[in-house]
């Protein structure tokens, strides 16, 4: 569905474009310092999501994380199933670029991957 533009919209959009890695509610929240509350948010995400703009990963830590799909994809399926890899020290989640590929057995279809690969960032081993 094609949905009208608004600065709220706009400013989440930056907001990812600005970052490398997934993004959960409440780091979404801090980088926006209280432009919008969270029922704003949690919808916009949640429409991105819809429209295949964004998808939702679901942490090992039970968090809800967001990055932005990098290729067009709708809702009922998007076209790079890939790993996630969440940072244990920082909590930052980043999408990894192979895509996966899964044998399923005849006559089975999938719905959704949610793979997440824990450990330490680059970053955090210094």
């Amino acid at each position: 569905m094609k949905r009208r533009n608004t600065p709220t919209k706009q400013a989440v959009i930056d907001l990812f474009n600005s970052c490398s890695t997934a993004l959960n509610q409440e780091q979404i929240e801090t980088q926006l310092q209280g432009k919008m509350d969270r029922a704003t948010i949690y919808r916009i995400l949640n429409n991105f999501c819809d429209d295949g703009m964004m998808h939702k990963v679901v942490g090992d830590d039970g968090v809800n994380y967001f990055a932005m799909c990098k290729t067009s994809c709708e809702h009922t399926q998007h076209h790079h199933d890939h790993f996630h890899f969440r940072c244990t020290t920082c909590n930052q989640l980043i999408c990894l670029k192979e895509e996966i590929k899964i044998n399923l057995p005849e006559g089975f279809s999938m719905q959704d991957c949610n793979c997440v690969i824990t450990g330490t960032c680059q970053n955090c081993q210094k």
